[in-house]
């Protein structure tokens, strides 16, 4: 494949993957606020989520798989379609069901999003790994490009969901989202290159395990973190926020929803810059195996500081005010830095720790592990929310990046580093 087929296929699989996230990010808050309006409880919030992660496990369990299967421009169109399929399958909702058909119905079509979300994720990641020049660099720009983006476009999907809530309501917005992927996907397929693996016949679904004691202790790591974040990101807070910031009137509400959507957006852009920013941070390309090792665990311990303090702030001051409003925002946004330096050292450790001839398999099963912490997070998110309100929701975050710590401090440095590696390069 020469340069410009590969850089073509580079801008066609970023731009899907654009898309795909923006439309990803505005269904969370779109499905998050609405169904909260109508009344639901933390704990049912919580489920309508449940099988979109538990669709990421078994997705990212055998996404090495499918790829080596079928192919990687076969997953990417999947991925795509399902999404397109999901949206129209929402707005079929019936206002007049009961509580309980609403909620199965929507845990329902967020699997088959789930899904969808993991099988574009997996084939974009691996596609431009596969394009990028293998010299000068080219790897490391590439990626860095397509992760940094990803999350800035994702944080600017939470905002749009919560605009278009508020400005057309419900079913309107997740039609123009479908209309508008449909389109994407059509692009796609019409405009990608020739050039990556149509796949091979004799993939094994039991490469997918591995025996490597590292990516097994550091998958268990990503477990941890990605779950102490989702334990108050995912309903905790954004129902906290609604709490302190509408009174339950129509103009409350909008005014609620959009500086949710902006609290979001802003955390999600702002760890996607930091993210991307990681290498400079932590002067990667000056330091050895065992120095990379050691701040991963550094960074782990002090990643625990600050959902400490943030739970016992709002333990101590259990009533709202603005002060304390403005001291979590602030909390937060410093834990969503640390959680990106934390996230990029996993990366690059995922991709320095496994056997070349493997990467795709410990890479998905790694993933799977991250899917796994998401979706315990998100279960968690509700029940500690509605049992102890924020400050049990941050205070289980701190026992989970604790065992995370632990995980962490059991890997072992590998005898050579890829220094082409980029640590930046986080998959989610």
């Amino acid at each position: 494949m020469t340069r410009p087929a590969g850089l073509a296929a580079y801008i066609t699989v970023t731009a899907a993957y654009w898309a795909f996230m923006l439309t990803d990010g505005a269904l969370r808050m779109l499905v998050l606020l609405h169904f909260h309006t109508l009344g639901f409880s933390p704990v049912q919030l919580a489920y309508l989520f449940v099988l979109y992660e538990i669709a990421g496990v078994i997705t990212n369990l055998s996404a090495g798989w499918v790829a080596a299967r079928f192919g990687l421009t076969s997953t990417l169109y999947a991925g795509l379609s399902l999404q397109v399929l999901a949206l129209l399958a929402l707005t079929q909702l019936d206002p007049t069901w009961s509580i309980t058909a609403s909620v199965v119905f929507v845990m329902l079509v967020q699997g088959l999003s789930g899904v969808a979300k993991d099988l574009a994720k997996m084939s974009s990641k691996s596609a431009v790994k596969i394009l990028a020049p293998a010299t000068g660099g080219g790897l490391f720009r590439w990626v860095a490009t397509l992760t940094g983006s990803k999350n800035a476009v994702k944080g600017s999907g939470f905002l749009l969901g919560a605009v278009l809530l508020a400005a057309f309501g419900f079913v309107p917005s997740v039609l123009t989202m479908a209309a508008v992927l449909f389109v994407i996907l059509i692009g796609v397929v019409t405009g990608m290159p020739k050039g990556l693996p149509v796949g091979r016949k004799d993939a094994k679904f039991s490469e997918v395990f591995s025996k490597n004691s590292n990516i097994n202790w550091l998958s268990a790591a990503r477990l941890f973190l990605f779950g102490a974040r989702d334990v108050w990101f995912v309903v905790g807070l954004p129902i906290y926020f609604y709490a302190v910031l509408s009174d339950g009137t129509t103009e409350s509400n909008r005014t609620a929803f959009f500086m949710i959507g902006t609290f979001m957006a802003v955390w999600t852009i702002l760890y996607g810059i930091v993210q991307g920013s990681a290498p400079r941070i932590l002067k990667a390309a000056s330091r050895s195996n065992e120095e990379i090792l050691v701040l991963a665990k550094r960074w782990a311990g002090l990643l625990v500081t600050v959902p400490a303090f943030l739970a016992g702030l709002v333990w101590l001051v259990p009533e709202p005010s603005n002060v304390l409003t403005a001291t979590i925002v602030l909390g937060l946004l410093v834990f969503g830095g640390i959680f990106a330096v934390n996230s990029a050292l996993h990366s690059f450790l995922i991709l320095s720790l496994t056997d070349a001839k493997r990467v795709t398999m410990d890479v998905g099963f790694y993933y799977m592990a991250n899917s796994v912490g998401r979706l315990v997070g998100t279960v968690l998110s509700g029940f500690t929310y509605q049992m102890g309100g924020l400050s049990l929701c941050l205070g289980t975050a701190t026992l989970m990046i604790g065992l995370g710590w632990l995980g962490t401090s059991q890997l072992k440095a590998p005898k050579t580093v890829h220094r082409d590696t980029p640590i930046s390069a986080s998959h989610d």
